[in-house]
C-alpha cells in the first residue's frame, strides 16, 4: 500500500445548491509552481440538479507552449473531502490519481481517518477516464453508479487582477496620480478596467460529478481539497 503525505489544503467552501470557489495560485512556498500546487477548487450543482460537481485544478500558469507536455504527476494524490454534517470533519472522500494516461477516481466513500497521511482506496468503487490530450475535445467517463469524471488541460477559469490587488495592499499612491488606490477595477477592456492576470494560461483540471444521494442527499455540504505526495 502506498502512503501519501499532505502537501497543501485549499480553503474549505460551503455548497448549498449554488456555485462556490476557492483559489490559491502559487501562494504556498513549499509547492508553488509544482505538480501538487492547487490553483482553484470549485463545487456547484450540476446541470442535473440531483448532482454536485467538484473541480480541482492544479499546476497553474501553464503557458500554451508548454501545455502539450504538461501532465499530471503519478506521485500526487488529489483528495476531495466532504463534510455532510457541519462539524468540519470529512465524512466522505473522493480520491483521484493518474496512472498510465488515465485518471482513476475512487469514491465517494466513507472516511475512516482524519490523518494527514492517506492510502489510495483501491477497494472503493472507481471511475476510470482517459486523460484528455491538450487541444482535444473533452473525454469523459461515467460509472455504473452515476459518477462522471474528466481530467486534462484546460484554460484557467479564474479571473483575478493581481497587479491591482498588489496596489490595494500597498499603502500610498502607487500609480503617481496623487490618490491612494481605492478598490478593484470594473470588468471591461482598456485603461481603467481590470486586467486578468491568468488570461491565456492553463491548468491541469480534474472534474468529478456525483449524485447527491451518494454524499448525504441534500447537497448542503462543506468541502475542501488536498494534494498529497509519496
Amino acid at each position: 500500500m502506498k502512503k501519501f503525505k499532505i502537501l497543501l489544503g485549499a480553503s474549505a467552501i460551503a455548497v448549498a445548491g449554488f456555485f462556490m470557489v476557492a483559489a490559491d495560485h502559487i501562494d504556498a512556498p513549499a509547492v508553488a509552481g509544482g505538480t501538487s500546487d492547487i490553483t482553484d477548487f470549485y463545487a456547484f450543482q450540476g446541470q442535473n440538479e440531483d448532482n454536485i460537481a467538484f473541480v480541482a485544478n492544479v499546476q497553474g500558469l501553464i503557458s500554451p507552449g508548454a501545455s502539450g507536455t504538461a501532465a499530471f504527476d503519478e506521485n500526487v494524490l488529489v483528495e476531495i473531502n466532504i463534510d455532510t454534517d457541519g462539524d468540519a470533519i470529512e465524512d466522505m472522500v473522493i480520491q483521484a490519481i493518474p496512472r498510465n494516461g488515465k485518471m482513476y477516481v475512487f469514491g465517494p466513500f466513507a472516511s475512516n481517518s482524519t490523518s494527514l497521511n492517506s492510502t489510495v482506496n483501491d477497494a472503493a468503487t472507481r471511475t476510470v477516464v482517459d486523460i484528455t490530450p491538450y487541444g482535444d475535445a473533452a473525454i469523459t467517463a461515467t460509472s455504473a453508479d452515476g459518477v462522471m469524471a474528466f481530467a486534462g488541460t484546460r484554460d484557467d477559469p479564474f479571473f483575478f487582477d493581481f497587479a491591482r490587488f498588489t496596489q490595494i495592499l500597498t499603502p500610498g499612491d502607487d500609480d503617481g496620480d496623487g490618490m491612494e488606490e481605492a478598490g478593484f477595477l470594473p470588468a471591461g477592456s482598456g485603461e481603467g478596467f481590470a486586467s486578468d492576470t491568468f488570461a491565456g494560461t492553463n491548468v491541469m483540471s480534474i472534474v468529478v460529478e456525483v449524485p447527491k444521494s451518494m454524499i448525504g442527499g441534500t447537497g448542503n455540504i462543506n468541502t475542501w481539497v488536498e494534494t498529497k505526495s509519496k
